[in-house]
């Protein structure tokens, strides 16, 4: 397939960074021309670094008229603000996770883009790499049955004792499912589809948090949001699956996720990966069996989404971490927190179709044939 490479721009170029930064060069349409942050020097470190030809404020970055992608990865606080500036300049944009902090902020900033004839991609596009492409395909061909429930886990104590700026995870658009939740969810959805209703139950355990990690070490952050959530969550499919996001648990010993069907059950890798071991048991065998990759991307996934959203822009065609599936997410994460408030189940008012499942016999680098 013979496209036009798109030249993309990377805002925020803090920790996440480096991963875009090295990834994008493996795709034949990605083009990074620049970068900027808050913080000019920062920007022109990881210019430096990588080897990336301009770098300067946010304000010349949005204005510059090569760029046709933004990749936006501030903290989540900024995701709205930054996102709909770049597509008021005419631009695509995609967001680290969460998509936005509120729905109204997601609703619009999706408004916003079809106005302007831009699309919006999110984090995360994990997903879209080898470990949940495979479950997906175990699923698609019927291998456990008819999926009925499943369990999803993220358990640990929060990131204070190793981020070097963790006061965010406590504050709105933080806590354990603003954080890693998008990634859970994202894979159930591209599993299983989308959500009906959810219940849940929340709550903060420690009202606040004492930095160990430098150079922050001994700032004591107040706690705003729940630092343990569970929720039930009602499939369109018929699916019941049941998950729980902490920052308050020491240690634990479940799967990340499980799916449970009418012939088997499947073991799901770490959402938060590209890889990991995939593990079926069936009615056929009764035993747990490990199943080989059938798809690529196992190392790494961070800017598949964006390669994916370059074809998008170029043929047409959907693209796969769309802001439709983050919006979804987001709209699941809120009904959590909302119905433990309420004390009642939520429904979903957002509905979004299941991703096209990831090519299998492409090289790397390339998307579509």
């Amino acid at each position: 397939m013979s496209l036009k490479p798109v030249n993309v721009g990377i805002i925020g170029c803090g920790s996440i960074s480096g991963a875009y930064f090295s990834m994008c060069p493996e795709f034949e349409l990605l083009r990074v021309v620049a970068c900027a942050d808050m913080l000019p020097e920062r920007a022109a470190a990881k210019a430096e670094e990588y080897t990336i030809p301009k770098s300067g404020t946010v304000d010349e970055l949005l204005a510059d008229p090569d760029i046709e992608i933004v990749v936006n990865l501030t903290i989540p606080k900024a995701h709205f603000d930054v996102a709909m500036r770049a597509v008021q300049a005419g631009k695509s944009v995609w967001n680290e996770k969460p998509l936005t902090i509120t729905r109204e902020e997601g609703r619009a900033l999706l408004d916003a883009a079809q106005a302007k004839g831009v699309i919006v991609g999110c984090a995360p596009d994990t997903f879209m790499g080898a470990g949940n492409q495979t479950c997906r395909k175990v699923i698609d061909d019927g291998l456990i049955g008819t999926p009925i429930a499943g369990a999803a886990f993220m358990l640990c104590h929060g990131h204070e004792s190793w981020h070097p700026d963790p006061e965010f995870y406590y504050k709105a658009g933080g806590g354990p499912m603003f954080d890693m939740g998008p990634y859970y969810l994202t894979a159930l959805v591209n599993l299983l589809g989308p959500v009906n209703r959810v219940c849940g139950s929340t709550r903060v355990t420690f009202p606040t948090r004492t930095i160990t990690s430098q150079p922050k070490a001994g700032t004591v952050v107040t706690v705003d949001v729940p630092t343990h959530v569970a929720g039930t969550l009602d499939f369109a499919n018929g699916a019941i699956v049941t998950l729980t996001t902490s920052f308050d648990v020491w240690a634990a010993n479940h799967p990340p996720i499980e799916i449970y069907g009418t012939e088997g059950s499947l073991r799901v890798p770490d959402p938060n990966g590209s890889g990991g071991e995939v593990q079926v048991w069936r009615t056929e065998t009764r035993e747990w069996q490990t199943v080989e990759h059938t798809h690529g991307y196992a190392d790494r996934s961070r800017s598949l989404g964006v390669a994916d959203m370059v074809y998008a822009i170029r043929t047409g065609r959907p693209h796969r971490a769309s802001g439709a599936l983050a919006f979804h997410v987001l709209d699941i994460m809120h009904a959590i927190h909302d119905a433990s408030d309420a004390g009642q189940y939520q429904t979903l008012t957002s509905q979004v179709d299941r991703p096209a499942p990831m090519p299998m016999d492409l090289p790397r680098g390339v998307l579509d044939e």
